[in-house]
């Protein structure tokens, strides 16, 4: 019997040089993995054990997309981030296993409500309303990983309105990718359509409606966003 209620288009994300796309699964996030974000933050950027986030799939959007200013916060955030896809599933992987399981990597962005953020952590709350955020992860073009090729290394820079405001390279990441999948592997079996977006670096900041942000990592297809009016 129809309950007469639309089901939801799934999540297809671009995939360079293929026309099928990439179906958004879930949608994990990993806390200060740069050592001078982690700082940034207030917290201790010794190789504590990663911790992980999820945000839905639908708040990927992809690159060209207008953000609109979430209801609930007046200190929203960019953080640049390389994003992972993943295209095999596993449990327990070793780190020698995980990159494997890459379909594939892209240049990302995790908006955040920075104040909710602030609030939450000072209660020891979770952070879902500050990093669940509609529209907030906008996703650049997937490169696939035998064209990528490792992404150990390579400048990641994030953008306003043309101005660098976070500089820094992929060598720095605490975590690195094939660490990162391991551990989250030990605690759910990664699926394919799972993205894994893996930590940004200082420089952190607030946007206002009309700023144009860009994301680059390396050789990926950058990502370009544009923050747009209050939320509907």
């Amino acid at each position: 019997m129809s309950t007469g209620i639309a089901i939801p288009e799934p999540v297809i994300a671009q995939v360079e040089g293929s026309g099928d796309g990439f179906p958004v699964r879930r949608v994990f996030c990993v806390g200060r993995n740069y050592a001078d974000h982690a700082r940034e933050m207030g917290g201790d950027p010794d190789r504590e054990p990663p911790f992980f986030f999820t945000k839905w799939a639908e708040t990927v959007v992809p690159s060209g997309s207008v953000i609109p200013y979430p209801q609930g916060t007046s200190d929203f955030h960019f953080e640049a981030e390389l994003v992972v896809a993943i295209g095999k599933g596993g449990r327990d992987l070793t780190p020698e296993q995980s990159l494997g399981h890459v379909h594939g990597y892209a240049a990302g962005l995790d908006m955040t409500r920075r104040d909710l953020q602030r609030e939450a952590r000072g209660a020891g709350r979770p952070w879902d309303t500050a990093k669940n955020v509609e529209k907030g992860s906008p996703l650049g073009v997937i490169r696939p990983a035998n064209a990528a090729g490792a992404m150990s290394r390579g400048d990641i820079r994030m953008l306003v309105n043309g101005e660098v405001r976070q500089h820094s390279d992929l060598s720095c990441l605490i975590w690195p990718v094939a660490d990162v999948i391991s551990f989250l592997s030990r605690l759910y079996r990664i699926e394919p359509g799972d993205l894994i977006y893996t930590g940004t670096p200082s420089g952190v900041g607030p946007v206002v409606e009309g700023d144009r942000l860009r994301v680059e990592i390396g050789d990926l297809a950058p990502l370009d966003v544009t923050i747009g009016g209050a939320a509907e």
